[in-house]
């Protein structure tokens, strides 16, 4: 059975194809993923990588773990089922708040195209 490991604190120049090269050191390597930020593109710094059986994956964490790639200290260790996630929803406002934000009684604005005061700017003309 394969076993997909925990790879963390990638330099985030790290392609796929280096972490399939390093790994296949320690056995047949079944895929490789390095996670990226959707908006940008750029590595997280930390990936998955799946060992064709537990003897290939145990061999990884104990040769990888701590292993200097780049000047940083690998961090390998098996991977957790991912966790289920509630459903995002909302059109992305944030904080739980629901949109709004210009302030006022909407209902004392005027809907013409004239300004607040009406025809010259004369507050008297409104009354």
């Amino acid at each position: 059975m394969a076993t997909r490991l925990y790879v963390g604190n990638l330099p985030y120049q790290a392609t796929q194809d280096e972490l399939e090269e390093l790994f296949s050191q320690a056995g047949t390597v079944v895929s490789v993923s390095i996670i990226t930020d959707r908006d940008t593109g750029r590595s997280k710094g930390f990936g998955f990588v799946e060992m064709e059986d537990d003897s290939a994956g145990d061999a990884a964490i104990q040769r990888f773990n701590g292993y200097m790639l780049a000047q940083r200290a690998l961090v390998v260790n098996e991977a957790r089922p991912r966790e289920e996630r509630s459903p995002r929803s909302g059109s992305g406002s944030g904080f739980g708040r629901s949109g709004g934000g210009n302030g006022g009684n909407r209902d004392n604005r005027r809907s013409d195209s004239r300004g607040s005061f009406g025809r010259e700017g004369n507050r008297r003309d409104r009354y």
